[in-house]
């Protein structure tokens, strides 16, 4: 099958079985966000992966009572960095160095620009950045998830504050941004799993 296929196949699923996805294939949909695209290269989030039903539980009073939060076979959190330092983005440069052989400094105009652009920013400007590369990163799990025949549901529809504070990530320098169930369709209580699927009409892209 082809990307294309893979997408006309996934939706917004809505309900799930509860059927526990294979290791192998949560560790696909993980290296492939790994290796997501991001502004400058930097990743400036964490992915947290929580099977444990007890705390699925606790996050599904904070989201609105989904039900797709208990009903998954894991849920991914995208979390921002609540702000980038110099530290970060001289671990940054240092991990480039080794994984390319180069000496750290060939990269000082590198770290230079990303300095100027993003800690050079207020606090709240570079969680806002960071926020925005958390999509770019959901988005290539979602095909993922898709490409391995496994249903995921981007979802918003949480309390941020009081997920940060659920899961102390305020004290870990992160702020949750997005959701993302992932299990297997419950094509019997879920009244979109034969609804045909709709997407932008091409002419929206020109």
């Amino acid at each position: 099958m082809t990307l294309i296929n893979h997408l006309n196949w996934r939706y917004a699923t809505k309900r799930m079985t509860g059927e526990q996805v294979p290791q192998d294939k949560i560790d696909y949909i993980l290296e492939a966000t790994r290796l997501s695209a991001s502004s400058m290269g930097l990743q400036p989030y964490t992915v947290l992966v929580v099977e444990d039903k007890d705390l699925r539980t606790q996050i599904q009073k904070v989201a609105y009572n989904q039900p797709q939060i208990v009903e998954a076979s894991h849920l991914l959190i995208f979390a921002a960095w609540d702000k980038v330092t110099e530290t970060d983005i001289d671990a940054y440069m240092q991990n480039i160095a080794d994984v390319r052989q180069v000496p750290v400094e060939s990269l000082a105009d590198f770290k230079g620009s990303l300095m100027n652009s993003v800690v050079n920013r207020t606090q709240e400007q570079q969680y806002e950045w960071a926020a925005r590369q958390t999509y770019i990163a959901l988005g290539t799990a979602l095909a993922a998830a898709a490409e391995q025949g496994v249903d995921a549901t981007p979802m918003e529809g949480f309390a941020p504050d009081a997920l940060d504070e659920l899961l102390n990530l305020k004290e870990k320098g992160l702020r949750s941004v997005t959701l993302m169930p992932i299990g297997y369709r419950n094509t019997e209580a879920d009244f979109l799993a034969t609804a045909k699927k709709y997407a932008a009409k091409k002419n929206n892209f020109s």
